[in-house]
């Protein structure tokens, strides 16, 4: 395994690990099993990740490509992001089982710095047929969008050069004074991002 590909690696299972943190307290949030759903296949695509990782940095260190102690480092590392896949499938197993949340978990959650907002892109809306990155939805509103469910599947790899559509539910994570305005551009109500 190359440097660039370790690299590859772990950066894709940390950034997959903080979405399904997202994506977890967002399943509780909307009361959504859709999402809860969506982190548990997650979970198992990381540990498919994880397993294949450290079994190319073990191979590196029998070809004396990989020193044991930078193996052991590159492993735990890997071994926290399946941690906190781990506890996202966890928090979004609340949801799955049907659990009734006590009313101050769910008004702590919801009085957090960040907030998270499920909008439905409306036809009027100004987003509707832009690209993420023309737009710079989170320079300008403070909220970024994290997930879009388009045809009645979740794509979690939002890019600059996702294209929202007319239809699309979107997942907005932020800061709490952006909510107004970026659910106002999602519904056509504001036209001037």
């Amino acid at each position: 395994m190359s440097e660039q590909e370790a690299e590859e690696m772990l950066l894709e299972m940390k950034e997959k690990a903080e979405f399904m943190v997202d994506l977890a307290y967002s399943s509780i949030i909307y009361d959504n099993r859709d999402l809860a759903e969506e982190v548990y296949e997650l979970e198992e695509f990381i540990d498919d990740l994880n397993e294949r990782f450290q079994r190319l940095a073990i191979q590196d260190v029998r070809n004396d490509q990989l020193d044991v102690d930078e193996a052991m480092a590159m492993i735990q590392l890997a071994i926290c992001s399946e941690m906190i896949a781990d506890s996202a499938r966890a928090i979004s197993d609340i949801q799955l089982r049907d659990v009734e949340l006590h009313p101050i978990i769910k008004e702590s959650i919801l009085e957090s710095d960040e907030v998270f907002v499920r909008e439905k892109i409306a036809p009027s809306s100004v987003l509707r047929d832009k690209k993420l990155g023309d737009i710079e939805l989170a320079s300008k509103t403070g909220m970024w969008i994290i997930a879009i469910k388009r045809g009645g599947r979740w794509l979690y790899e939002v890019e600059k050069d996702t294209v929202l559509r007319e239809g699309d539910v979107v997942l907005a994570r932020g800061v709490r004074e952006g909510m107004a305005h970026f659910s106002a551009l999602a519904s056509g109500g504001d036209q001037e991002i």
